[in-house]
């Protein structure tokens, strides 16, 4: 209640400031949509204590249903879901959260045509939440990086990537972590048109390659994204998790020059500053943007350290990122300006494009895609079961429980000093993993992580650049040290023959995982040193 008073006073306070800025006045009510008909019918009651959003300043439904937020020029007028509750979907299946109020429209674009005029406020912007089930225990989709460029990279994503999800079962929803698209916005709609298919709703948010490029402000970015795809900023709660979702793609580049920087424009921050100021302390908040939080050359240090202040009261916190196109575990410390009592964990997502949907064909005419990190492309799972959350990653066309490359190889000759070595990519690996490999049903022995190069994806590069056939996609990307490899020496004092290697890992969440490969000994044919 306390909480309540306070926005409402500040409210005020809003409302009062800006009238000599032309502020008007957003209203309206959000009811229980009880049969899902998206209007209010008898009997269906007003839902107090849910919050609504400009964009930067929230505010709870009284009693009566009722919320009142102030709007100076465009904003978008969006409910903050709450838990039990889901919002109608549109035909891509997307969430209908939200309201645009752009009463001048979108600028006029060589590319696209933007959003038209909405006029003037209407005089109540209403919303009905369904009632629903939602399960402490629950499943989500996470998809890093579609980026279709060409009209083949729909073909592409679909066969690889939808066509082994559609309808899928025990999800509850999904989400995309940015570049949707790959700066041609005739492909925003066939990709959404994929995306329908796996049959969930689906949230999206913004990347750099789904920006307005023709813009002259960071607000303007968002255009082409929020006329074809959603908000580029917005929150929901799902069972006792809390999701913030954020671009986090500044343009044009606060530093100067062209291309962008990572960060938050202030009314984004005061935003994620209302909007975590709402959250249950017990709650798990999943923080959702795409470019990751690293140095400052990827994104502002203020803003970086913005976030994590704002969330280190947070006991229960993950972060989900994309952007990289590899698959890297962070764990941000004091060293990083974070203060949480543990380190705070950050999922940066492999691509379901892969790399760029480039190298070799596969038997589906889809190139293999292979990241530069040796991480097949595919998708991750985020599983959560109250406040606690695990992460599986699913490659693209292999079975389930293909979670890891072994790399051997095929011969070593007996008792000769071989370089080789028996190397493990993990795909979903961290520093905290144990990996350990035995021989022959030997002893297990502990396995030491490397960054290093993956050997499957040099040598790809390596083939790629010496073969003189027609090239039929993209040009690999030069191979880049690895965050989950572990190695361990071949030996070669065994008998001679094949034998078999075996790995087991035991993941952060206690997970384990288990692969294997085999190679032979075999006979030297001449005596050398």
């Amino acid at each position: 209640m306390k909480r309540t008073l306070i926005i409402a006073i500040t409210l005020g306070l809003l409302v009062s400031g800006f009238s000599a800025q032309a502020q008007q006045v957003a209203k309206g009510r959000i009811y229980s949509d009880n049969n899902g008909n998206g209007r209010h019918d008898r009997g269906e009651q007003y839902l107090e204590g849910v919050a609504v959003t400009n964009g930067a300043d929230i505010v709870l439904t009284d009693k009566k249903g009722q919320y009142r937020l102030p709007v100076v020029g465009e904003a978008t007028i969006a409910v903050i879901k709450p838990a039990g509750y889901r919002t109608a979907l549109d035909r891509y299946n997307r969430p209908q959260f939200y309201y645009y109020h752009k009463p001048e429209g979108t600028p006029e674009r060589t590319a696209y045509q933007g959003i038209r005029s909405t006029g003037e406020l209407p005089s109540s912007i209403d919303f009905g939440l369904v009632p629903q089930e939602e399960p402490d225990t629950f499943k989500a989709l996470v998809f890093g990086d579609p980026q279709p460029h060409f009209p083949d990279h729909i073909r592409y994503f679909s066969k690889a990537i939808v066509s082994e999800l559609e309808d899928v079962q025990g999800v509850s929803f999904g989400i995309s972590l940015g570049d949707v698209n790959d700066e041609n916005f005739t492909l925003f709609n066939p990709y959404l048109t994929e995306i329908a298919k796996i049959g969930v709703p689906w949230y999206n948010l913004m990347g750099n390659h789904d920006m307005d490029y023709e813009a002259q402000t960071d607000e303007e970015a968002d255009d082409a994204f929020e006329t074809f795809v959603g908000p580029a900023n917005y929150a929901f709660n799902y069972a006792r998790t809390h999701f913030l979702i954020l671009d986090d793609v500044l343009y044009p580049n606060p530093r100067g020059g062209k291309g962008y920087w990572g960060g938050f424009r202030e009314d984004q921050k005061r935003f994620i500053e209302n909007d975590l100021q709402l959250v249950d302390k017990d709650k798990l908040v999943v923080v959702a943007f795409h470019i990751p939080m690293l140095d400052e050359n990827a994104i502002r240090k203020e803003d970086k350290q913005f976030l994590f202040d704002c969330l280190k009261d947070f006991p229960h916190v993950l972060l989900l990122s994309a952007h990289l196109h590899r698959q890297i575990q962070l764990f941000h410390t004091a060293e990083d300006g974070w203060e949480g009592p543990k380190p705070l964990h950050e999922f940066n997502v492999g691509a379901t494009c892969g790399d760029f949907y480039s190298g070799y064909l596969d038997a589906d005419s889809v190139p293999c895609s292979l990241m530069s990190d040796g991480t097949p492309k595919g998708y991750a799972y985020l599983k959560i079961d109250g406040n606690t959350f695990s992460i599986d990653y699913k490659v693209a066309g292999r079975p389930a429980d293909y979670r890891m490359s072994v790399n051997v190889p095929r011969q070593v000759v007996q008792d000769r000093y071989t370089p080789a070595f028996i190397t493990v990519n993990f795909f979903m690996g961290s520093a905290d993993d144990e990996v350990l490999c035995r021989i022959d049903d030997g002893e297990w022995k502990r396995m030491k992580r490397e960054e290093v190069i993956d050997p499957d994806h040099n040598y790809m590069v390596q083939r790629w650049n010496r073969d003189t056939a027609p090239k039929l996609a993209r040009w690999p990307a030069t191979s880049y040290p690895s965050t989950h490899i572990w190695r361990i020496r071949v030996p070669s004092s065994l008998p001679l023959g094949t034998h078999k290697v075996e790995i087991k890992v035991t993941d952060m969440f206690g997970q384990i995982h288990t692969g294997s490969a085999a190679y032979e000994v075999v006979k030297p044919l001449r005596m050398y040193p």
